[in-house]
């Protein structure tokens, strides 16, 4: 039996690093020919050497840009699409500095929102053109469970994180007809550098060690853990694999049970 996604090219953002990388490692799994976009090179070939070929004439690449510069972002995906048409997108950037949402600066929420639903916006305007043409394609956006219920302290995530759900639940519907589905994967408290930049935040916030902090958070967890990044990299790959097919426009929290709300 062929792997899942065997003639599927997925491009993996953020993928150096964290989710991203487990992402990407779970997609080459399967099947797919996996690109990974992030702004180091150096890191970027480091990860696709080491990416996992499970069948002849698989075949992983890597494209170097930076999320905040949407224009530098269109041309450089712009030019792997004509030549590698995309069918699965996992769109992942890092996430916003944390703080109130009252202290943040007007300027902080532009450049956000444009590190994050306009560069969506400009991925999925350049992926677009082959998944329309295969009939065929996922696009899996990596947000946070806030989402459902906003975090204390992460005013500008919390804002921006929505504004980018709310965008997927309308390409839900609108790209719904070409064999396309759009779903967002909402991480908990995950092993990566944004929980340990959170609890450094937290800790310079507050004066209370680091340690006791994730204490604090784990007592709102019902697993009583922290996520690895193969676990939240597991639902991206089910929602981009053929059996959810009929799986569209959701939020899928992967967060231990934190989340209190439906």
């Amino acid at each position: 039996m062929s792997p899942a996604l065997q003639g599927r090219h997925a491009l993996v953002c953020g993928g150096s690093e964290g989710i991203g990388l487990a992402a990407a490692q779970a997609l080459a799994a399967m099947g797919a020919d996996v690109t990974v976009l992030a702004r180091r090179p150096d890191r970027l070939a480091e990860v696709t050497a080491a990416l996992p070929r499970v069948h002849e004439g698989q075949r992983h690449r890597h494209v170097a840009a930076d999320a905040s510069d949407t224009r530098g972002l269109a041309a450089a995906v712009g030019a792997l699409c004509a030549k590698y048409p995309v069918h699965l997108l996992v769109n992942n950037t890092a996430g916003p500095p944390g703080g109130p949402a009252y202290a943040a600066a007007p300027d902080t929420y532009e450049a956000v929102f444009r590190q994050h639903l306009l560069a969506n916006q400009v991925l999925v305007q350049a992926v677009l053109p082959g998944m329309q043409a295969a009939g065929w394609g996922r696009i899996v956006n990596v947000i946070s469970t806030s989402v459902k219920e906003p975090i204390a302290n992460l005013g500008v995530s919390n804002t921006i994180r929505g504004a980018v759900a709310a965008w997927a639940k309308t390409l839900s519907s609108e790209l719904g007809g070409f064999g396309i589905t759009v779903n967002n994967v909402l991480p908990g408290y995950t092993r990566t550098q944004r929980l340990d930049q959170i609890l450094a935040e937290r800790a310079a916030a507050t004066g209370k060690p680091a340690a006791e902090i994730a204490r604090g958070m784990l007592a709102t967890v019902p697993a009583g853990r922290f996520a690895e990044p193969a676990e939240v990299a597991a639902a991206i790959a089910f929602l981009a694999s053929p059996a959810a097919g009929y799986v569209n426009g959701i939020n899928l929290p992967v967060d231990g049970g934190r989340t209190r709300s439906l």
